[in-house]
């Protein structure tokens, strides 16, 4: 894609990412990709917002090269330090020495840690504002979001918010890069979700921290450092990203996420059953097999859903592995206040429960009801089973409801 006019004199001047397959390491986007969205201001002085990786280092300059010479650039904006967004400032700096690199006190202190750079990094401070000629930016910082020293740029005269990582999303673009002109914003609202449960859910008090600081202000476009720019009503991401920090506190939708693992079919046989109880009392739950299912993809229904059912068989005298790993995952990203059951089987002794319980102690996850049972699950047992879901999927629609 070639360089995108925004507004008069600020342009788009960002990648597409179709060939790394796991974002930060973790998180599997060989789906649909990722966007690292750059920004270029066209002023009396230059100002590049937001960069890119070192990988992606020859078609960003390119995109540069279309609009003016590197050289020419007076200010570097640096709203979160993160190697994805300023892997390639090493080799800017190099060609523009002189440039002035602009952040918060901590973004400094990272610059020297991360690459060495001292020399002409300017410190802003909350509020300040920075001239170019005839447009503006003022700078605010929004701390852990999701990292200690981030802020976001308002541009004033067209009223853009560069927020970097908030309001960002998964998703390579196919051909536009504006919500207004998608023909799939679905997905992309989607894939807005799963980025929010894998990198920032973690940091949602912040996240309404930050949207309450910011709205007084007019903003007419959200341009983030990945995903769709909102220009026509940007108050959609806004109102998502203030839903789903909200959900950390509880305000989950009224739905189950049912997740489990099964070695020899026993404990998905009582899941079929336990889904089937739910289903009939009304609430459908989203089902995730976790040895099939990537925890990228579960993390956005536990976060999202008020209701969760586990599933798992007790090994060597510990909850099955793998969906041991999903509840350790929804710990590191304080998925909270949660309800939930669990059932499972085991052969000579259980044990899955008491750890289930032990990863989620300091969850606030109320669980209700419990099914642990040896061998294999008769009729008998799979009319409890049914019953577990059905008289859970009544206690889910009833919480709601309060």
């Amino acid at each position: 894609m070639s360089t995108i006019k925004i507004r008069p004199d600020v342009y788009w001047i960002g990648v597409n990412d179709r060939k790394t397959e796991l974002f930060e390491g973790i998180w599997p986007i060989d789906e649909f990709g990722v966007t690292y969205n750059c920004y270029l201001i066209m002023d009396e002085k230059k100002a590049l917002i937001d960069l890119v990786g070192s990988t992606k280092s020859e078609e960003f300059f390119s995109k540069v090269d279309e609009l003016i010479s590197l050289s020419d650039i007076d200010y570097i904006i640096i709203n979160h330090m993160e190697p994805d967004h300023t892997g390639i400032i090493p080799t800017i700096k190099r060609i523009v020495p002189n440039a002035t690199i602009l952040g918060t006190e901590k973004m400094k202190k990272m610059m020297s840690q991360y690459y060495g750079i001292d020399s002409n990094v300017q410190v802003v401070a909350d509020g300040d504002i920075l001239s170019l000629g005839r447009k503006k930016l003022q700078f605010f910082q929004t701390p852990f979001i999701h990292w200690p020293e981030t802020m976001v740029t308002y541009e004033t005269t067209e009223k853009i918010l560069f927020s970097c990582d908030a309001f960002g999303g998964y998703g390579a673009f196919s051909g536009t890069i504006f919500e207004d002109e998608c023909k799939n914003l679905a997905l992309f609202e989607r894939e807005a979700l799963r980025y929010y449960s894998n990198i920032v859910a973690t940091f949602s008090g912040p996240v309404l921290k930050a949207i309450e600081r910011l709205r007084e202000l007019e903003i007419k476009i959200i341009a983030p450092s990945h995903g769709l720019i909102w220009r026509k009503n940007p108050g959609r991401i806004v109102e998502l990203y203030k839903r789903w920090a909200e959900c950390q506190s509880g305000k989950s939708d009224p739905g189950i996420t049912l997740i489990f693992g099964s070695m020899y079919g026993n404990t998905e046989a009582l899941m079929n059953a336990v889904a089937q109880g739910a289903a009939k009392a009304g609430v459908e739950p989203e089902i995730f097999d976790v040895t099939r299912t990537n925890v990228s993809h579960i993390l956005p229904s536990l976060w999202t859903k008020s209701g969760i059912i586990v599933g798992g068989p007790t090994y060597e005298g510990k909850l099955f592995p793998p969906v041991a790993s999903v509840l350790q995952m929804a710990a590191l990203k304080h998925i909270r206040n949660k309800t939930a059951v669990y059932f499972g089987s085991f052969g000579w002794s259980g044990g899955a429960l008491k750890e289930m319980k032990k990863i989620i102690e300091n969850l606030d996850w109320n669980v209700l009801d419990s099914i642990e049972f040896k061998g294999g699950p008769t009729q008998d047992l799979l009319r409890k089973g049914e019953a577990l879901g059905r008289n859970f999927a009544e206690k889910i629609k009833g919480r709601v409801q309060k």
